[in-house]
Parts: C-alpha cells; sequence; structure tokens
C-alpha cells in the first residue's frame, strides 16, 4: 500500500501521482514488462524517488493502472446508462472496453504473476467490471434493441477474445473496431424491435 493512500495529498502531489499514472498507462500499453520504473519516471516529468513515494513497488504501479482502467469503464458505464439511446450508448461501451485491454495486455504478465497473491483485489475488479457490462447491457435489452438472451460475462470474454488476437502495442486499428462492431450486431440479431422493424 501506498504511504500516501488514507491521507489527503497535496495539490502537486496529486498532479504528480496523476501523470505518473498516465505515463504508467501509456508505457504498460507500448513495452508491456520491458517499461521500467525509471523509464516512467523520466517520461513523467519527476524523480525516481516521487515514484516511489506514491507507488513503493512495481506491483503497487501496475495494480494502481489495472485499477484506474476498471474505474474507467465503470465511470463510463455509468455515463452511459442515462443515453436516450441505450444501444448506440452499448456499442460505444464496447468500442472503449479495446483501450483498457491493449493496457491490460500490456501489463498481462505482471498481471499473472499477482493473481494469486491478489486475489482478492482481482475479484473485486472482476464484479466491477461484470456490473459495468450489465449495467449497459440492461437498458439496451430493455428497450429491445439487443436480444435479451445475452449475459455480462459472454460480452466480456467476446470483447477479450477480439482483443487478444489484436497488437497488444498498437493503438485500436479500424479492423479491431470491426469487429466489436460485429459482436454488437450479433447482439442486435432476433432483438423485439429490430425484429418488428424487420
Amino acid at each position: 500500500m501506498s504511504p500516501d493512500e488514507g491521507k489527503p495529498l497535496r495539490a502537486d502531489a496529486v498532479r504528480n501521482r496523476a501523470r505518473l499514472l498516465e505515463t504508467a498507462t501509456s508505457l504498460f500499453a507500448e513495452r508491456g514488462v520491458e517499461a521500467s520504473l525509471d523509464d516512467i519516471a523520466k517520461a513523467a516529468g519527476v524523480g525516481i524517488g516521487t515514484l516511489y513515494r506514491h507507488f513503493p513497488t512495481r506491483e503497487d504501479l501496475v495494480l494502481a493502472v489495472y485499477g484506474a482502467q476498471i474505474e474507467a469503464l465503470d465511470q463510463r458505464s455509468r455515463e452511459l446508462a442515462t443515453s436516450d439511446d441505450p444501444g448506440e450508448a452499448l456499442r460505444e461501451w464496447m468500442r472503449g472496453f479495446v483501450d483498457f485491454y491493449a493496457v491490460k495486455q500490456g501489463m498481462v504478465t505482471l498481471l499473472r504473476t499477482m493473481s494469486d497473491s491478489r486475489s482478492e483485489h482481482f475479484q473485486h475488479t472482476r464484479d466491477t467490471l461484470r456490473v459495468a457490462a450489465e449495467r449497459m447491457l440492461a437498458p439496451a435489452i430493455e428497450a429491445g434493441v439487443i436480444r435479451q438472451d445475452v449475459a455480462a460475462p459472454e460480452l466480456i470474454r467476446a470483447l477479450g477474445g477480439i482483443c487478444l488476437t489484436s497488437d497488444p502495442k498498437a493503438t485500436p486499428t479500424a479492423s479491431t473496431l470491426a469487429l466489436v462492431d460485429l459482436v454488437y450486431d450479433g447482439l442486435r440479431y432476433g432483438a423485439p424491435v429490430t425484429a418488428t422493424r424487420g
């Protein structure tokens, strides 16, 4: 646990932490395990001591980046869930999932080594992601724009499968996003509203 946790940070410390997380997110996605803490601190424009004050170990930094990505997907689901077009909102959230997975893939080796020792943490993040997916699916199902027999774990596995076939060091490509849209079209197949219109 970071020594900064549990107490308010000064404004400059908040900025440094945010900059470190943003930089680490980018470098982990780009280089994976090859991204060193020295590289991250230098790219963020802070000293290595500042990095260690916020994230005493590499594991702490990896988990913070991973957690921030999960929180972003969760927050985005809360924003999109109130959309007047639940189908398009779901599609947008699915496309945003690709960005999350690019970061996760860059850190996958590191995350796997932590899965046993931090099982409770990973269960929490899995639950958060599942709830976010459910939050996006429910309005679309209720509106009749997607089929009713889809569940959140299935959607997450489908999106993860697409991402696993993509280059984790590359930004989302048109072909990757096209596959996401193909999954979305599959969700629409047999939907009540779609069937009525057809």
